[in-house]
C-alpha cells in the first residue's frame, strides 16, 4: 500500500494518480452566510474566454493539500458541459500541469472573471464578516443561542480587515451552573460563522448598539432584555 511519505508517492500520482472536482453547492448549504457562490444568472453567461475557478480534489491524497483552487480558461461550452484548459500551477497535483484539459460543469464554478462585463451578480447577497464574540458551543456543539447583546465595540485593531460588530452571543446556559457557564470559552470570529449554526437571531442583526434580547425557547421569539451589571462579560 502507497503511504503519503514512501519517497516513490508523487512518481506513483505522477503517472497514475487522478483528480475529481468539488461540487461546491453542499458546501454553500452548510455555510450558507460565508460560502458564497456565483448566482445561476452569471453561472449560465460563462462562454468561451472566461475563466472560472474550480475546486480539484486529488487521489490519492496529497502529501500538503488535499483539494487545491485553480483557474480554467473555457474554451467550450455545450449546454451545461465545459471544457478548459488549466490555468495555474498546482501546489500539490503532480498528475496536473499547465495547460492540462480539464471537463467540468456550470455549477462546479465557484468564482467566475472575465475580461468582458458580466451579468449583475444579483439579486445581492448581503456577507457578515464583522466579529463578534460568541460562546464555543454554539460554533461546535450545535447549542443554541440564547443571549444576545450589542454594546460598543472594543475588539478591533486599527490593521483589521473586518471590524467588531459590537455582537456578544451566549449559548443556552439554563441548564448549567454558574461555574460551567464561567469556563465556557469564547471566540472572536465572523458573524456569518455564528449564523451558519444558528440564524435564528438574524432579524435583530442591525439592531442599534444598546439592544439586548433573551430567547424564548416556548415561543421561539427573542424578547427585549435589561441588562444589568451583572451581566457584563
Amino acid at each position: 500500500m502507497w503511504k503519503p511519505l514512501h519517497p516513490l508517492y508523487n512518481v506513483y500520482r505522477r503517472w497514475f494518480g487522478r483528480y475529481t472536482l468539488d461540487d461546491p453547492r453542499p458546501i454553500q448549504r452548510e455555510a450558507p452566510y460565508t460560502y458564497y457562490l456565483p448566482t445561476v444568472v452569471r453561472l449560465e453567461s460563462i462562454q468561451a474566454g472566461d475563466r472560472v475557478q474550480l475546486l480539484f480534489r486529488s487521489e490519492p491524497h496529497g502529501l500538503k493539500y488535499g483539494i487545491e483552487r485553480m483557474w480554467v480558461e473555457v474554451e467550450a461550452v455545450t449546454g451545461d458541459d465545459l471544457k478548459g484548459k488549466l490555468l495555474n500551477k498546482p501546489f500539490d497535483m503532480p498528475q496536473l500541469k499547465v495547460g492540462s484539459r480539464i471537463a467540468f460543469k456550470r455549477y462546479n464554478a465557484i468564482d467566475i472573471s472575465s475580461d468582458r462585463e458580466l451579468p449583475p451578480d444579483s439579486p445581492q447577497v448581503k456577507q457578515y464578516w464583522d466579529r463578534c464574540i460568541v460562546d464555543k458551543c454554539v460554533l461546535y456543539d450545535s447549542v443554541p443561542v440564547y443571549y444576545i447583546y450589542r454594546e460598543e465595540p472594543d475588539m478591533a485593531q486599527p490593521d483589521d480587515k473586518d471590524p467588531d460588530s459590537g455582537w456578544r452571543i451566549r449559548g443556552d446556559y439554563r441548564h448549567i451552573s454558574d461555574d460551567e457557564l464561567e469556563a465556557r470559552k469564547a471566540s472572536y470570529i465572523a458573524l456569518g460563522k455564528v449564523l451558519n449554526a444558528d440564524d435564528s437571531w438574524l432579524h435583530l442583526i442591525d439592531s442599534p448598539i444598546g439592544s439586548a434580547f433573551m430567547r424564548n425557547f416556548e415561543t421561539g421569539e427573542y424578547e427585549p432584555y435589561e441588562r444589568s451589571v451583572s451581566d457584563e462579560d
